[in-house]
């Protein structure tokens, strides 16, 4: 795994403008945000759906296989020593000079956890990296002090989308003399109401979870709850994507806790901050309406969103039917281009797909007609032959959790339609 791995594509503001009233009664937000919705899509016309920058698509291997096991393992057996390159978290850096976003650390947990799951950790060297990344999380969250995960408050770096999109805001910030009110520390811990920072502290406080599941140690759930109840009172963003992060994390608080608080947050976030902004209708439905939205890595994003948000609710919440038509909808839209001319993007398609496979394994319509195994057999023929060829195919999170379903899958899924020469467990 190389460094442009650890870099997911970096926030950027949605194109649509639009004025949330949290202090309305969430009919009459919901009905704002409709109307809004509408009159950009007619605005865009045959251009809603369509991403800024054209979609570029990596065929998938016409013979292509999945790794077997013993492969999976070998590939495991190798990435801890890459990993330990790139280790640059260390408590006590200063984050003015630093060039790196907490995803990453966030994302080496990911990877340690998987690789624990699934049996394979050698000596425990993954999961001592997953542990050493948390420590640094839990240290980042408490110099910016406000149970959020922070930003590096670098000035002038715009080497990487994600710092120049935080330079507009602290630029702006400075301009309207609030800066010393949102750095602290050198850290970034207001983002103005931009809704960027909900990246960072969506991936970490999620992979601080993930850790406290795989070690029990106290310290990692407390700053999972303590990153979950800053995204619980976030405002919504003007950026679908970004309020996704929030939902996902929060219904996985909820299912940790049972604290129904963080469920009503997530709903709320979902129905009105993430749900609104997709085509229903058209040659794009299921996409997202707006350029930077329709983009395959941040409809993927929101997916994950989505597929852990219906999960965590019960059968009959009267939310849940929504949400789960919004999913099936949205899989639908990019499922069916991987199965066509190709993969649109990788990591986040495999880190949804992954999560789908797990999360509706009780339920073989669903995952049918949403194309996900389908999809998700041919994703993996393709990491899995790129890998052969010598390739580093996914980001750390999203191998641990592809090798993961190689060595340990799940008890197969019974489907209707399932590709006749499939590998996928």
């Amino acid at each position: 795994m190389n460094a442009s791995h650890l870099r997911h594509l970096a926030p950027a503001l949605l194109l649509l403008t639009l004025s949330l009233p949290a202090a309305e009664p969430e009919s009459a937000e919901l009905v704002a945000i409709r109307k809004l919705v509408a009159e950009a899509k007619h605005k865009l016309g045959d251009r809603a759906g369509l991403p800024e920058v054209e979609d570029k698509f990596l065929a998938i291997p016409r013979n292509g296989r999945w790794m077997t096991p013993v492969e999976a393992r070998e590939a495991i057996d190798r990435a801890p020593a890459k990993l330990e390159k790139l280790r640059w978290w260390k408590p006590g850096l200063d984050p003015s000079k630093l060039t790196h976003a907490l995803r990453e650390p966030a994302a080496v947990i990911g990877w340690g956890v998987n690789v624990h799951r699934a049996g394979a950790d050698k000596n425990g060297r993954s999961l001592a990296l997953a542990r050493e990344a948390g420590d640094f999380l839990i240290w980042a969250q408490g110099e910016a002090g406000t149970g959020g995960f922070p930003f590096p408050a670098v000035r002038g770096d715009t080497h990487d989308k994600a710092f120049a999109a935080a330079e507009r805001y602290l630029a702006a910030a400075e301009k309207a003399g609030r800066l010393d009110a949102v750095v602290h520390r050198g850290w970034t811990v207001d983002d103005a109401g931009d809704g960027g920072l909900q990246f960072d502290n969506g991936e970490a406080g999620f992979a601080q979870l993930e850790l406290y599941r795989a070690t029990k140690d106290q310290r990692y759930l407390a700053s999972a709850r303590r990153a979950a109840d800053w995204a619980a009172l976030r405002p919504l963003a003007r950026n679908w994507n970004y309020n996704s992060f929030s939902v996902h994390l929060l219904a996985a608080m909820f299912v940790e806790t049972h604290d129904t608080r963080y469920l009503a947050a997530a709903k709320h976030k979902v129905i009105v901050g993430v749900i609104p902004g997709q085509l229903t209708d058209g040659p794009r439905a299921g996409r997202w309406l707006d350029p930077h939205n329709a983009r395959p890595t941040y409809h993927y994003i929101m997916m994950r969103a989505l597929a852990s948000l219906a999960a965590a609710l019960p059968k009959d919440d009267p939310e849940r039917p929504e949400i789960v038509r919004a999913l099936k909808l949205g899989l639908q839209a990019r499922n069916r281009e991987i199965l066509g001319p190709g993969a649109p993007t990788k990591d986040k398609a495999m880190e949804a797909l992954v999560m789908v496979r797990h999360l509706f394994a009780d339920d073989p319509e669903f995952l049918r007609d949403s194309l996900s195994l389908q999809a998700l057999d041919a994703l993996g023929k393709l990491v899995s032959e790129q890998w052969r060829r010598g390739g580093d195919p996914l980001g750390p999170r999203e191998w641990g959790m592809f090798l993961n379903l190689v060595i340990a899958p799940p008890a197969p899924t019974a489907t209707k339609s399932s590709p006749a020469k499939s590998n996928a467990p």
